[in-house]
């Protein structure tokens, strides 16, 4: 049987979450709600609920491919949702930042594009006065 600790050092959440230990501290600097404790010799320790915070980060970014950006709307929904301000399932939650994500992507690449397709056009057109 495997007896919980209270803390964890950054060295063993980095190997249970398997992200390296400048990630986790990269990390505390884009999410405010991650900030785990200082000892007395000023190392970070670790919370169960750091850990279980840590592996929702590692989910929205490495497996939804959130953008960091993204990540924290949703995080920030998600507390809207717990006080009880907006009032809306996480999974829609979750669904409409994919979507605002996937969305501004989208936006941008189209812009580009016609950008591109009109450039290629204006040549295709000056090509045609001069021949």
């Amino acid at each position: 049987m495997e007896t919980k600790k209270l803390y964890y050092s950054i060295g063993e959440v980095s190997k249970m979450a398997e992200l390296k230990q400048y990630v986790l501290r990269y990390w505390e600097t884009e999410f405010s709600m991650l900030h785990p404790s200082k000892n007395r010799a000023g190392n970070r320790i670790y919370r169960e609920k750091d850990i279980n915070l840590i592996k929702e980060i590692k989910h929205l970014l490495y497996d939804k491919k959130f953008t960091i950006e993204g990540a924290r709307q949703y995080f920030k929904s998600k507390s809207r949702d717990e006080d009880g301000i907006a009032k809306s399932d996480s999974s829609s939650s979750l669904d409409s930042i994919t979507q605002i994500n996937a969305s501004s992507v989208d936006i941008k690449t189209l812009r580009d594009l016609k950008t591109g397709l009109d450039d290629l056009l204006h040549l295709i057109q000056n090509y045609k006065k001069t021949s």
